[in-house]
C-alpha cells in the first residue's frame, strides 16, 4: 500500500487540480460570474439561499379527459358524414360519447366507420338506435400522463424564455408540479406566465356570420360560440373545425404595424401549406384567431397567405405583445394549470441562511482541525490537508454538473467533513495497534492502509446506498442533501484511500522517520496523545452473568408474593 508510483501521483494531483480549478469561480465575487464561460461557473444556490418564488401547480387532468372525448365526438361527426349515415343527438355524456341512428340497422356501418378514425374507441349498442363509444383506462392514463410531461416540457421553455436561470423544475405524484425559481425580479409576471394555457388555434367564422353577435340562440351545427376578448364585446360563432392548429407555429416575435404593438408569427411547412390552402378557399370570410377560448381577432381574408407567416393583431401593450410571442414560442399547455401552493423566499432570508451555513461549517472545520491535530499531531495536519482537498473535489464536482446548492446540502457537506477524518481515524488507530504488537515502522503504516481499507469502504459503502435511496425517492432538499452526501462519500474514499496515502509515502520518503508520531513520547509528552492513550483500552462487562443476576432476584420476588411470604432483598 505503500507503493506509489510516478503514474498513480501524476494521476491523483491531476484529479486534485481538476477539483481546485472548477472549484475556485465559488471564491471569486459574484459580480465576476456573468464574465465567466458557461462551463465555468459557480454552484447554483437554491430557493432557501438566493430567494425567488417556490411553486406548487396541479395539472387539470379533467380538462385533458373532456378535450379526449371532444376530440372523439368531432371525430364521429366526421365519420358519419362521410359515410353518409345519418345521426342525431350527437354529444358528451361524462365518460362517452353518445349518438343516435334514425335507422338501427346502419349501426355496424357506423362503428366500422367510426372505428376506422378512431381505432383506441369501444362501442356498445343501446335501445333505440342509440351507440354509446368509449375508451379505455389505458388510453385514457396515458394520455394524462403525457399531459403531465409535456406541461413540465412547456413549463421549462418558458422559464428559459423569460430568462430565468438556475430554475428548478420536478414533477411530485401523479399531476403535480413543483417550481422553484431562484433570484427572479418580478414573481408575478413569471407565474402569469407559466400558468397562462396559451392554446393558440386559427377557426374560419360560421357560413352568415362575419363579426361578433348578441343573439346566441340557434347556433348552426358544427358550430359553437367564442366569447370574445376583453374591450372587443359579443361572441363570435367559429367552426368547431380547427383549420390551422397553434402546434403548427414554430416562431412569434413581438413588432410593430403602423406604431401599433402586434405579434408576428411563422407556421412550419406543413402549416405554411396548410395556412395557405384555407386562405386560398376562404377570400372574403372572416378568420378567427382563438387564444385561450377567446376570440382576439377576426380579420377578414383578403387574398391567399401563402408565404406561411402573418401577423396577429388586437388591442395589445408592447409588454403584452412580448409575454405573447414568448407564450407562442414556448408552445401551448395541454392543459391548464392550478396553483395549490405559492411561496416567497425574500434574498434576506437566503443571506441569513448562507451566513448561518458557512459559520457552521468554518466552525466545524475548524474544530475538527483541533481536535485531530492535538490527538494525533503531524499525522492529523494530514488529515486535515485531505479533508481541504476533499471539499475542493466536492465544490467542483457540484459546479461542473451545474447543481444547486440548498441549506439540506451545506447540512451534507458539513456531515462529511466529520464522515472523511473518521476514515483517517480508522487508518491511524490501526498504526497504533501495528506498532504495539511490535511491527516496525513501514509494516505499521502498510497494515494501517491495507487493513483499515476494508472497514472504511464497508462503512461508506452503506452511506452510498442511503443517499442513492434519498436521491431516487426524494424530491426538492432531499435530493440536494443527498446529492452532496454521495460526492462527499465519493471524494472521502478518494482523499482518504489515495490523498492521505500520498502525504503520508512523501513524508517517510523525505524524512525518514524512526518513530511512528502516533504513539506519544514518554519524554516529550504533549497534546491530546497521551491523555487518550492512558485511557483503558478495552472494557469488560459480563452482560449474561448480569441479566442472570437480575432474573434471579425477579423470579424469588414473584415466589415470595405467590405464595405471601416475606421476601429478602436478594435471591
Amino acid at each position: 500500500m505503500l507503493d506509489f508510483g510516478r503514474g498513480k501521483i501524476i494521476s491523483v494531483l491531476l484529479i486534485v487540480l481538476f477539483g481546485a480549478f472548477f472549484a475556485v469561480p465559488n471564491v471569486l465575487p459574484p459580480e465576476t460570474k456573468d464574465e465567466l464561460p458557461s462551463w465555468w461557473q459557480p454552484v447554483n444556490l437554491g430557493l432557501d439561499l438566493r430567494g425567488g418564488s417556490y411553486l406548487l401547480m396541479e395539472v387539470g387532468t379533467d380538462a385533458v379527459r373532456l378535450e379526449q372525448f371532444t376530440d372523439l365526438q368531432e371525430s364521429t361527426r366526421q365519420a358519419l358524414r362521410d359515410a353518409k349515415i345519418g345521426y342525431r343527438n350527437l354529444a358528451v355524456r361524462g365518460d362517452a360519447v353518445t349518438v343516435a341512428l334514425p335507422d338501427p340497422s346502419q349501426i355496424g356501418d357506423a362503428r366500422r366507420a367510426i372505428a376506422g378514425v378512431a381505432t383506441d374507441a369501444s362501442f356498445e349498442n343501446q335501445e333505440g338506435g342509440r351507440l354509446r363509444i368509449t375508451l379505455s383506462d389505458q388510453v385514457m392514463f396515458d394520455r394524462q400522463l403525457a399531459a403531465v410531461t409535456q406541461s413540465i416540457e412547456i413549463v421549462r421553455r418558458r422559464v428559459d424564455e423569460f430568462g430565468t436561470s438556475e430554475a428548478s423544475i420536478q414533477r411530485q405524484g401523479a399531476d403535480r408540479i413543483i417550481i422553484e425559481l431562484p433570484g427572479i425580479d418580478d414573481p408575478q409576471r413569471v407565474v402569469d406566465l407559466i400558468g397562462r394555457t396559451a392554446k393558440l388555434n386559427f377557426h374560419l367564422l360560421a357560413p352568415g356570420y362575419a363579426g361578433p353577435v348578441s343573439n346566441t340562440r340557434d347556433i348552426p351545427a358544427g358550430s359553437m360560440l367564442v366569447p370574445a376578448a376583453d374591450g372587443m364585446g359579443g361572441s363570435y360563432v367559429v367552426q368547431r373545425r380547427v383549420s390551422v392548429p397553434g402546434e403548427m407555429l414554430v416562431d412569434s416575435q413581438p413588432s410593430f404595424q403602423e406604431g401599433q404593438p402586434v405579434v408576428s408569427f411563422r407556421f412550419n411547412t406543413q402549416g405554411g401549406r396548410r395556412f395557405g390552402a384555407i386562405t386560398a378557399a376562404s377570400v372574403g370570410q372572416n378568420l378567427a384567431i382563438v387564444l385561450d377560448g377567446q376570440v382576439i381577432s377576426a380579420p377578414r381574408i383578403q387574398s391567399a397567405i401563402t408565404g406561411g407567416s402573418g401577423i396577429i393583431t388586437g388591442q395589445f401593450t408592447v409588454q403584452g405583445v412580448q409575454d405573447l410571442a414568448l407564450l407562442l414560442r414556448a408552445g401551448a399547455l395541454p392543459a391548464p394549470l392550478t396553483i395549490l401552493e405559492e411561496r416567497s423566499v425574500g434574498p434576506g432570508l437566503g443571506a441569513d441562511s448562507i451566513e448561518a451555513g458557512e459559520f457552521a461549517s468554518v466552525l466545524g472545520l475548524i474544530l475538527v482541525a483541533i481536535f485531530m491535530g492535538m490527538t494525533y499531531g503531524l499525522f492529523g495536519v494530514f488529515s486535515v490537508v485531505a479533508l481541504i482537498v476533499n471539499l475542493l473535489l466536492i465544490l467542483g464536482a457540484l459546479s461542473v454538473i451545474g447543481a444547486t446548492l440548498t441549506l439540506p446540502g451545506i447540512a451534507g457537506i458539513v456531515l462529511t467533513v466529520g464522515m472523511a477524518v473518521d476514515a483517517n481515524v480508522l487508518i491511524y488507530e490501526r498504526m497504533r495497534e501495528e506498532v504495539k504488537a511490535g511491527r516496525t515502522l513501514f509494516n505499521a503504516l502498510d497494515s494501517g492502509f491495507k487493513q483499515a481499507f476494508k472497514t472504511i469502504i464497508d462503512s461508506n459503502l452503506t452511506t452510498l446506498i442511503a443517499a442513492l435511496l434519498l436521491f431516487w425517492f426524494g424530491s426538492g432538499p432531499v435530493k440536494g442533501f443527498a446529492v452532496t452526501l454521495g460526492f462527499g462519500i465519493l471524494s472521502t474514499l478518494f482523499t482518504a484511500t489515495m490523498v492521505s496515502r500520498l502525504i503520508v509515502v512523501t513524508w517517510v520518503r523525505r524524512s525518514k522517520p524512526e518513530r511512528l508520531p502516533l504513539v506519544p513520547n514518554k519524554d516529550k509528552p504533549s497534546g491530546l496523545l497521551p491523555f487518550i492513550m492512558s485511557m483503558p483500552q478495552e472494557f469488560k462487562l459480563d452482560f449474561i452473568g448480569s441479566k442472570r443476576n437480575v432474573a434471579a432476584v425477579i423470579r424469588s420476588r414473584a415466589h415470595c408474593c405467590v405464595n405471601r411470604v416475606a421476601c429478602s432483598a436478594t435471591a
